[in-house]
């Protein structure tokens, strides 16, 4: 072991900084690990570390990544959540995405049923995680699944089912349309939005650039409202027990988001992003090998369900509505993978019309998939628990 057992906290935080490095140099400079993505790396490479006894299994940094720390960043990521840019989705894109979010849902509801007696007691957790998630993305998993109380282990291989998953469901995004393109005679995709002002072109270039200068005033706004965030919260969710922590935590930076203040911030995508880079490779840190096995497949069933679930609702009813297939395309993308990703595939299907109506309907998620979430896992939690 590379530590002091008595625990040195010092050593252990290196060795997660360095995961996550490690983890974003390979995405960026390897084009094996760039298709893994610097999230899955992070968790790999703290569960070689910890697996092979170079690190411990417990530690009092992991409660604070997993715990404060996944809350901080959580907050930073509501934090660029333009809730005005939905104007620039249109109609059409709107619809679609409802339409995805509820298939995400019902998906999530439908597999830890199927899958309750071969995951266990906890498989309403996932529920909510995997319907979280693919609402909004992967924030929402890891919100939902910090309120939860998750077991490593089972984050763990949802993760890693999730990454699979959704590279399939991108592929397949990309050909339906082409597809059926072939026959379909449905009019030109068109967006209801019209001109798309400097606000939405705010929003596309928060996504598409980390590299924003961040100014010291920029940290110091950005730590103390992701502090009070957190604080009030806490004082909230003691006052009243019965809604989680998470919850009022979502709702209070959804509302400070919308703030002139924060929103001509730099740096909260960033600093969200490195905070939760920390927090998966402390999960990896945490996680067993071999109980991932053991229930890898079992969850990684549940993902391609809860995808394949979704799918057919997104598609199926819109289609009946007319809704373009490209629409349908990418705002099923901006449900699996978020806002990115919808970004990405109208890009790849040479709709750049559709960018930014995408990138909202993503933000839109980001927004909804905690409260959905975890509105799943406690009503899944009466049938399976």
């Amino acid at each position: 072991m590379i530590f002091d057992p008595t625990e040195n906290v010092t050593t252990i935080t290196l060795v997660l900084v360095v995961t996550v490095l490690a983890a974003i140099w390979l995405e960026n400079n390897t084009r094996v690990f760039k298709k893994l993505g610097a999230a899955a790396l992070s968790i790999l490479i703290g569960m070689l570390f910890s697996n092979l006894g170079l690190i411990p299994g417990t530690s009092s940094v992991y409660d604070f990544f997993r715990g404060p720390g996944v809350l901080a960043g959580i907050t930073l990521f509501l934090l660029t959540v333009d809730l005005g840019s939905i104007r620039a989705a249109g109609g059409p894109m709107l619809k679609a995405f409802l339409l995805g979010a509820f298939g995400a849902a019902l998906g999530g509801a439908v597999m830890g049923l199927i899958l309750s007696d071969a995951i266990g007691p906890d498989t309403w957790k996932l529920s909510g995680q995997f319907a979280a998630t693919y609402i909004g993305g992967g924030v929402n998993f890891a919100a939902v699944g910090q309120a939860l109380n998750t077991s490593s282990e089972y984050f763990t291989a949802g993760v890693a089912a999730d990454v699979i998953v959704t590279a399939i469901w991108l592929i397949i995004c990309i050909s339906i349309p082409a597809y059926l393109d072939k026959t379909d005679k449905a009019d030109p995709v068109r967006v209801a939005s019209g001109e798309h002002d400097a606000g939405q072109t705010k929003t596309a270039n928060l996504l598409i650039s980390t590299k924003t200068p961040i100014t010291l005033w920029d940290l110091a706004v950005l730590a103390s409202t992701v502090m009070g965030c957190l604080w009030l919260s806490g004082v909230i969710a003691a006052v009243v027990p019965v809604i989680p922590k998470i919850i009022w935590l979502t709702t209070l930076a959804l509302i400070l988001a919308q703030t002139s203040v924060v929103q001509n911030l730099s740096g909260s995508l960033v600093l969200g992003n490195y905070l939760l880079l920390l927090f998966l490779a402390t999960n990896g840190a945490v996680s067993v090998i071999a109980r991932i096995i053991e229930i890898g497949p079992a969850i990684f069933y549940f993902a391609l369900g809860t995808v394949l679930i979704h799918g057919v609702i997104i598609f199926g009813i819109g289609i009946m509505l007319k809704i373009d297939t490209k629409v349908i395309a990418i705002a099923s993308q901006a449900n699996i993978g978020g806002a990115s990703s919808a970004m990405a595939i109208a890009g790849a299907r040479g709709t750049p019309q559709l960018i930014l109506p995408g990138i909202a309907v993503g933000l839109l998620g980001t927004a909804l998939g905690n409260y959905v979430g975890l509105l799943v896992a406690q009503l899944m939690k009466l049938f399976i628990a």
